[in-house]
């Protein structure tokens, strides 16, 4: 039995679908006011509850095999504790395999980014566990420009903010859910930290030139630069401090490089016996669906 955490997340859900193709029995962990129905008519176990209860955590684990925490969107203060309890819940569970999305640059010390220190911190405490892990660190979910790309569909217009020339790797997300899955039973795996992104080193303003090609139509490309970003963010706090805390991941993400090597790409590609997808392989065959 694995249960997957986040399960009704862009990747959460895929990595449920992919499981119940093969068959494999699955516990997701939804909210109740979450749409899970897709999940439901797949077989998927539904466990409904809430990462901040301990006790539903304790619920969820029974008789698990493999864990796959794969959630997000929670404050980062719920989802570091959330995992923590995981870990400690698997541990007592005698759980198999322990799989752990973290994200790409989570070791670089960005201490105004929330969710890079709550997730090192995690990567951590499952290393110290005892527990056998697989802890997988992407460079950015595909899925996540889907609704950029609905929104260049609709008006042609895409945001980009910073350095257009910045560079990026992003992976596929049924890749990742691939090899996710894949991780619990890859020797190779175990005990390991992956780096994970495409096949392409992508510079970000040839995002929107794919985009271009797949609808057929120029780009209006709106490139504000970080300091327009850096200012909003700074009157947002004065209001909010929260949320300008909040937003230091996201101006990490957005002023920074985010991309695989070639070795690390031919490492993935080889240990999990995949070819990696495109970002534009996926956005076509996304968007056609």
């Amino acid at each position: 039995m694995f249960l997957v955490t986040g399960a009704t997340g862009g990747l959460g859900r895929r990595i449920v679908r992919q499981l119940r193709e093969q068959e494999q029995p699955v516990r997701a962990f939804v909210r109740l006011m979450s749409d899970y129905a897709e999940l439901e008519n797949r077989g998927a176990e539904l466990f409904i509850g809430n990462l901040s209860r301990d006790r539903d955590i304790q619920k969820a684990m029974q008789n698990v095999q493999f864990v796959i925490s794969a959630h997000g969107g929670e404050s980062e203060p719920i989802s570091y504790r959330a995992n923590l309890e995981l870990i400690d819940r698997a541990l007592e569970a005698n759980v198999q395999h322990f799989v752990f999305i973290s994200v790409l640059g989570v070791d670089r010390g960005y201490d105004d980014a929330p969710a890079f220190k709550a997730k090192r911190e995690v990567e951590k405490y499952l290393q110290a566990s005892g527990l056998s892990y697989t802890i997988l660190r992407p460079a950015g979910f595909s899925s996540n420009l889907l609704p950029l790309a609905e929104q260049f569909r609709r008006t042609g217009i895409y945001w980009l903010i910073g350095d257009p020339e910045s560079r990026t790797s992003i992976v596929s997300t049924d890749d990742l859910a691939r090899i996710a899955i894949a991780a619990v039973s890859t020797e190779g795996a175990k005990n390991q930290i992956l780096s994970v992104g495409g096949p392409e080193i992508l510079q970000r303003q040839e995002i929107p030139q794919i985009l271009r090609r797949i609808f057929d139509r120029e780009p209006i490309l709106l490139n504000p630069p970080l300091l327009a970003f850096d200012g909003l963010r700074n009157l947002v706090g004065v209001l909010n401090p929260k949320v300008r805390e909040s937003l230091g991941t996201l101006r990490a993400l957005l002023a920074n490089e985010f991309f695989c090597t070639p070795a690390e790409v031919e490492r993935i590609e080889s240990l999990f016996h995949l070819k990696l997808e495109t970002l534009e392989s996926f956005l076509r065959r996304s968007i056609s669906n």
